[in-house]
């Protein structure tokens, strides 16, 4: 079984060719940037529209395979950015139409979910997901993956290209804040931890006033502003560890490639005797590679595809929407 993946929720467009084992036979993607601003989705879906042909094109060539062999075609259809979420669809769509082949839509934040435990050793963890648009801590309880704490507000990547865009950083702003902040030190920001969940736009309003005010060294800034987000997220994965009785902790999404957030939760779980997971940096944040396997998850679990007709974008379903039949 060969299934070729689609991804774009967000300013990324991803291809790739997974088998039915899980080997990762190609992973193609072209990210949209800006030098300053941040992301518009209409621009970011012309950008898709534009350059999505060709990524497929060398994803099959990547992984040697003509397009006649591939079975099936997983899309990431939900949730994500409206415009991006269109463009994939009509790709997608047309690929499917063009081989004669099933098309499966999933979603993207579970497929970060399975990609994390298909690349680690993790079997049954408390998730850390931290993307541009999504913080949440997340763990298989009851059939879903329910939400065990989340943000308030902006998921902590787009907090952090927030701050970026106000500071003239550009997009993406997270790994020049992640530079920066080697050369920092520590001044006080606001701390806003709810019960269970996170909020991080105040931190941002707040850091942005500090730099602009010309009292605060950036690089004094990025640092504070890095310490006090992870410390935040880490408090509440340490709570749902505890709640939930689970003995591990897999960090997944874009932000999990920062090393110093990565330091903080492994620190963590050497104190609670709990195991350590991190997805692959290159599989950390967005790609194809596991909306592929997603697909694959559900039609090794006897999914039934649907017509094409009857595929559209879902830009606002949640990972707890969703019954988990792909896991057994």
């Amino acid at each position: 079984m060969l299934c070729l993946g689609i991804e774009t929720t967000a300013h990324t467009f991803g291809a790739s060719v997974v088998t039915g084992e899980g080997k990762i036979l190609s992973e193609v993607r072209d990210m949209y940037t800006t030098t300053e601003g941040g992301m518009i989705p209409n621009e970011v879906k012309k950008h898709h529209l534009k350059i999505g042909d060709k990524v497929i094109e060398d994803a099959l060539t990547q992984a040697n395979v003509k397009k006649e062999d591939i079975d099936f075609v997983a899309l990431s259809n939900a949730p994500g950015l409206a415009p991006c979420l269109l463009a994939g669809m009509e790709i997608a769509k047309r690929w499917a139409l063009r081989l004669e082949i099933p098309l499966v839509p999933v979603n993207h934040i579970c497929a970060h979910l399975e990609i994390g435990k298909l690349l680690t050793n993790a079997k049954d963890p408390i998730f850390v997901f931290v993307s541009g648009a999504n913080t949440q801590i997340i763990a298989l309880e009851g059939g879903r993956y329910r939400v065990f704490g989340e943000t308030l507000c902006v998921g902590i990547g787009n907090a952090l290209d927030k701050f970026g865009r106000e500071v003239g950083l550009g997009f993406p702003a997270g790994p020049k804040i992640e530079e920066l902040a080697k050369r920092g030190k520590y001044v006080e920001l606001p701390y806003a931890v709810k019960g269970m969940d996170v909020a991080f736009s105040g931190i941002i309003t707040k850091a942005g006033s500090m730099v602009k005010s010309g009292k605060y060294k950036l690089e004094d800034i990025c640092y504070s502003l890095q310490e006090t987000l992870f410390a935040m997220v880490t408090e509440i994965t340490e709570r749902a560890l505890a709640h939930c009785d689970k003995d591990e902790v897999l960090v997944i999404g874009g932000v999990a490639a920062n090393s110093r957030f990565k330091e903080m939760l492994e620190t963590m779980c050497l104190e609670r005797n709990a195991k350590y997971y991190a997805a692959p940096l290159r599989y950390a944040g967005d790609n194809a590679a596991m909306i592929a396997w997603l697909g694959i998850m559900y039609m090794n679990s006897g999914y039934k595809p649907l017509k094409l007709e009857e595929i559209d974008i879902l830009p606002k379903e949640r990972s707890d929407d969703i019954d988990v039949f792909w896991v057994l």
